[in-house]
C-alpha cells in the first residue's frame, strides 16, 4: 500500500513534504486537495484532519497532519540523514524545526493570509497584523543571518529537515512582502538550496505554476 500525501500544489507546507520525500527517495502517491475550492473542508477530508488543513499523510492506518511531523515520520521510515547524522545533530535539527514553527514560519503564514485575503476575497489587510508579522520576521531573520554567516546549512555540514522547514517561507515571499532580501546570508543560503537540491527547485516551480494559475482565475 502506497503512502498517500494530500495537499494543494500551491502550498509551501506541501512543498516541504514533497521535497523531503524526493530527497529521501520515499515514493508517495499525491492526492490533490484544491484549497481554493474548499476541498479541505469536506466531511471526508475532515475525518483525516479535523482542522481542515493540508498536507496530510495516510500510510495504511497511520494518519499524520502537520508537515514537520510528516517529514519526521518519513525520515524515520527511511532511516534518512535528513534527521541529522549524530545524536547531537538530531537534537539540533529538532530544535530548529520547533523554532521555525514558533518564531519564523508562523509570521510568514500571517503575511500570506493577509495577502491571500486581499487578493482572492477582496478583504482589506489588517495593518496591525502585517506590522506584527514583519517585526517578528525581522527579529528571527537576524538570528538566521548571524547563524548562516559561517555555515552552508542550518545544522552540521549537510542538508537536514531544519533547512527545509526554515526555507519554506521563501515559496511566497515576493508576493507577501516578507523582508528576506534585507538579509544577504539568508538569501545566499536559499539560493544554494535551489542550486544544489533539485527537489527544492522542482517544488518551487510547482508552487509558482499553481499560484500563477490561481491568480489568473481572479484577474
Amino acid at each position: 500500500m502506497s503512502i498517500k500525501i494530500y495537499g494543494d500544489p500551491g502550498s509551501g507546507s506541501l512543498r516541504r513534504v514533497i521535497a523531503a520525500a524526493a530527497i529521501m527517495g520515499v515514493d508517495v502517491e499525491r492526492m490533490n486537495v484544491d484549497l481554493f475550492k474548499g476541498e479541505s473542508h469536506t466531511p471526508e477530508f475532515l475525518k483525516l484532519n479535523p482542522h481542515g488543513l493540508t498536507p496530510v499523510l495516510q500510510d495504511g492506518d497511520t494518519v499524520i497532519w502537520e508537515a514537520s511531523a510528516i517529514n519526521l515520520y518519513l525520515a524515520e521510515k527511511a532511516n534518512a540523514n535528513l534527521l541529522g547524522r549524530t545524536p547531537s545533530e538530531k537534537l539540533e535539527v529538532l530544535q530548529w524545526m520547533f523554532w521555525s514553527g514558533e518564531q519564523w514560519r508562523i509570521f510568514s503564514t500571517l503575511l500570506f493570509n493577509e495577502w491571500a485575503g486581499a487578493t482572492f476575497m477582496g478583504k482589506p489587510k489588517t495593518e496591525a497584523i502585517v506590522q506584527l508579522a514583519m517585526s517578528n520576521i525581522r527579529n528571527a531573520a537576524h538570528v538566521l543571518e548571524s547563524h548562516l554567516a559561517t555555515r552552508k546549512f542550518i545544522v552540521g555540514d549537510a542538508l537536514t529537515l531544519a533547512d527545509i522547514d526554515i526555507a519554506a517561507p521563501f515559496s511566497q515571499y515576493k508576493r507577501t512582502g516578507a523582508p528576506f532580501e534585507e538579509f544577504p546570508n539568508l538569501v545566499a543560503w536559499q539560493q544554494r538550496l535551489l542550486e544544489t537540491v533539485p527537489a527544492w527547485a522542482t517544488t518551487r516551480d510547482e508552487v509558482e505554476k499553481r499560484m500563477v494559475g490561481a491568480l489568473s482565475a481572479v484577474s
